[in-house]
């Protein structure tokens, strides 16, 4: 019984350990960790209700995109941006486009946006908005297609 107690607490650090290293620590001063890569692939978009129904409180918020935006260096890859942090540790976050409420797919390769969980009004949501020239906190319709970047 004691070699398979062990066995197991072996296995729940090797799992803990390998959900961790899907995240990367930039040094912001919240402490957030931020994933990777982007939930369901570079291209994959989601509407605000089902990015809070598979996701909940891993979305950030507005306040950590914030300080992304902030506190992060901002260098355009062609396609998206890699974000550098003050540690000098990095992510990449695509320029995924959006898709309108319509399904429309809009702008791929040359605007990102992601959702946060901070809700603006009944309404609207917070998001974070780029281009080539520019990073921005913005708000859309809930029915809007966007990207999904998790912290923890």
């Amino acid at each position: 019984m004691k070699k398979l107690f062990s066995f197991c607490l072996l296995c729940l650090f090797a799992v803990s350990a390998m959900a961790q290293s899907n995240y990367v620590d930039l040094g912001l001063p919240s402490g957030t960790l931020w994933k990777k890569t982007n939930e369901g692939g570079d291209s994959t978009l989601y509407t605000y209700n089902e990015a809070v129904s598979r996701f909940g409180n891993k979305l950030p918020t507005n306040q950590q995109l914030e300080e992304l935006k902030n506190k992060c260096t901002w260098t355009w890859t062609g396609s998206g941006y890699k974000v550098i942090g003050p540690n000098g540790e990095s992510i990449t976050l695509p320029a995924a486009g959006l898709h309108r409420c319509t399904g429309d797919v809009y702008r791929v390769g040359t605007v990102g946006y992601y959702w946060s969980s901070t809700p603006f009004d009944s309404d609207y949501v917070c998001f974070l908005y780029f281009n080539l020239s520019e990073v921005d906190m913005l708000k859309d319709d809930r029915c809007a297609g966007l990207s999904v970047r998790l912290v923890k």
